[in-house]
């Protein structure tokens, strides 16, 4: 039975409305969320099959808020964009990474997709477990010459780069800067209190082709661990959730990811933007072109942050952000000032690039955000 759709959108966004209760009833079962801020101002408020304050596991959606900060360090001049890691954490200049820069981690360009083996789920966990398994790693590609996907290990590599220099975790410095003051329902590391409203991600119905595990693609997945990393009970898996990796530990709803995305590019809450109009434009420049080696999109990565102008060409050039694993979407457009955030709690199928509707719900809202 199709739940039904509730929550409200401002006028001019009907349509959205419907594109998602047409999503909704495709999918029977689908529980799901879907926020949008205009300029600011939440403009979208939906959600089906889930509580409106019902938080979900978003696995990368995480990578998004680690980018966020880094960017913010480095717009306050503690970080240097073009400084060797090694400088800061100088174990990690083994096996030939020496040269590799900040820069380089940001841009997925390290070649340190994995280790041997693969990592226990208490690694995956903790990003000073995988932080120092990986240090001693040697690169799967010269560090420089292509890029792929660090799906597992870019929240702890910029993360201990962070944590070298401040003192402080990245998720400390998250919660500071960002989740507490614009009070947002998106954790890198959920309380305890807020478990009651941890909604169990649900497997994808049928299946999808694995790679193989020694591939790139299932080094980066930890496919090549034994066993082979599930992500629906990684998920599930209460200590993922307490700590919090910023690759893959996010938990949230769209209201959270949403207004996080609102508030980098514009005031919110009458605090003036996050980012300044200089570390946007540094932060939203293309930094890997050609194709990814480890999930063959195309000029998938600006620094840190998704191309999503590249994966919806409806957005603009700059559109930055992330999406996570079981399908959710999240990102920021400037030049039309949309914040976006949709969110699943069932897997679907090709869901670790957003799921297959987001480009419906998006091109929606940005068809009535561009109205007169």
């Amino acid at each position: 039975m199709t739940a039904p759709v509730q929550g409200t959108v401002a006028d001019g966004f009907e349509r959205v409305r419907e594109e998602f209760a047409a999503v909704v009833a495709a999918e029977p079962g689908l529980g799901a969320q879907l926020a949008v801020r205009l300029d600011g101002r939440q403009v979208v408020d939906l959600w089906s099959g889930v509580a409106e304050d019902s938080l979900l596991a978003l696995y990368s959606s995480g990578k998004g808020a680690a980018y966020l900060v880094v960017a913010l360090l480095v717009q306050d001049g503690m970080l240097d964009l073009d400084r060797p890691v090694a400088d800061h954490w100088p174990e990690f200049a083994a096996g030939g990474k020496g040269g590799v820069t900040l820069r380089d981690l940001l841009a997925h360009r390290a070649g340190l997709v994995g280790v041997a083996g693969g990592f226990t789920t208490a690694e995956l966990a903790d990003d000073r477990l995988l932080a120092e398994r990986l240090a001693s790693q040697r690169p799967y590609w010269e560090p420089g010459t292509g890029y792929g996907y660090h799906a597992f290990v870019i929240g702890a590599l910029v993360g201990e780069v962070v944590r070298r220099a401040m003192g402080r975790s990245l998720q400390e410095i998250y919660d500071e800067r960002v989740r507490v003051p614009y009070g947002l329902d998106f954790y890198l590391g959920l309380p305890e209190s807020e478990e009651p409203r941890y909604l169990p991600v649900r497997p994808m119905r049928g299946t999808a082709p694995a790679p193989a595990p020694d591939s790139l693609t299932g080094i980066a997945f930890n496919l090549n661990a034994t066993p082979p990393t599930d992500l629906v009970e990684f998920a599930n898996t209460r200590s993922v959730r307490a700590l919090g990796p910023a690759s893959s530990g996010s938990v949230g709803s769209a209201r959270g990811l949403a207004k996080m995305y609102a508030a980098t590019i514009g005031e919110v809450d009458g605090r003036p933007p996050l980012l300044t109009p200089a570390t946007l434009a540094e932060f939203t420049k293309p930094h890997a072109t050609g194709v990814d080696l480890v999930t063959g999109e195309r000029d998938h990565f600006l620094l840190g942050f998704e191309a999503q102008g590249v994966r919806y060409p409806f957005l603009g050039a700059d559109a930055f952000g992330h999406s996570g694993a079981v399908g959710a979407q999240s990102f920021a457009d400037p030049a039309s000032g949309v914040a976006y955030s949709y969110t699943r709690r069932s897997f679907s199928p090709g869901g670790g690039g957003g799921a297959r509707e987001n480009e419906r719900l998006a091109a929606a809202v940005l068809d009535a955000a561009r109205r007169p």
